[in-house]
């Protein structure tokens, strides 16, 4: 089993930055593929941006080019640095991981088996 904690959400005005963090303990094999969701009031959870092992990416259309995942392997840490936010940011924010092998990227949340309690991230105008 895997346990992801996510830190690093607040409260910014648009154009801010953040940086969230999700930490891995248990079975962190299963981190291979990991990634960031959110959840806005009265929406579906979306996926935001994923990474592999092989450090490929996948972003969401509405956050490429401000948002940008990594993850740290040796600190079992995700991380997610969001740039020019925007009043539309505002969400609660999920960390995800799975186990995968080869350079598949996993994306939906269905795709995921282990979730964190998330981070909320509330952006004013």
């Amino acid at each position: 089993e895997v346990q992801l904690v996510e830190s690093g959400g607040g409260s910014v005005q648009a154009g801010g930055s953040l940086r969230l963090s999700c930490a891995a303990s248990g079975d962190t094999s299963k981190t291979g593929c990991m990634g960031w969701f959110r959840l806005a009031p009265g929406k579906e959870r979306e996926g935001v941006a994923a990474i592999n092992n092989f450090a490929m990416t996948n972003y969401a259309e509405s956050v490429k080019g401000r948002f940008t995942i990594s993850k740290d392997n040796a600190k079992n840490t995700l991380y997610l640095q969001m740039n020019s936010l925007k009043p539309e940011d505002t969400a609660m924010y999920y960390c995800a991981a799975h186990f995968c092998i080869g350079h598949i990227i996993l994306w939906g949340d269905g795709s995921y088996e282990n979730w964190g309690q998330g981070t909320q991230v509330t952006v004013s105008a």
